[in-house]
């Protein structure tokens, strides 16, 4: 039998925490089949829902899209602040008008 966290393990902050995430855009994340829906993973999701729509917003987001939750393996960013068999989850839009992807990631990700 495999093993997995549970998605209610994913996200380990408040939502007040995700103000300290930095927001980005990229051109474009056109494969959004491993992406989760946040109500799947957080009982509170709609918390979080309201600071990451406010960000993306303020950064230039059309508002337009659905914001979900995508995942990183561990191996694809290198950085101390992830956990080693756990990875990275981001916060993403992707825009409808112009497909544009909007990430909210508390590290950077690419560059």
């Amino acid at each position: 039998m495999a093993y997995s966290i549970k998605k209610q393990e994913i996200i380990k902050y408040t939502p007040e925490h995700l103000k300290t995430f930095k927001v980005d855009c990229y051109e474009w994340i056109d494969n959004l089949n491993f992406t989760l829906t946040p109500s799947e993973c957080l009982s509170n999701y709609k918390d979080y829902i309201e600071i990451a729509e406010k960000m993306f917003l303020d950064a230039g987001w059309y508002g337009d899209g659905e914001i979900e939750l995508m995942w990183i393996p561990p191996f694809a960013v290198k950085n101390d602040k992830i956990e080693p068999n756990i990875g990275l989850t981001i916060w993403h839009v992707k825009q409808i008008e112009d497909g544009i992807s909007w990430i909210l990631s508390p590290i950077d990700i690419y560059e």
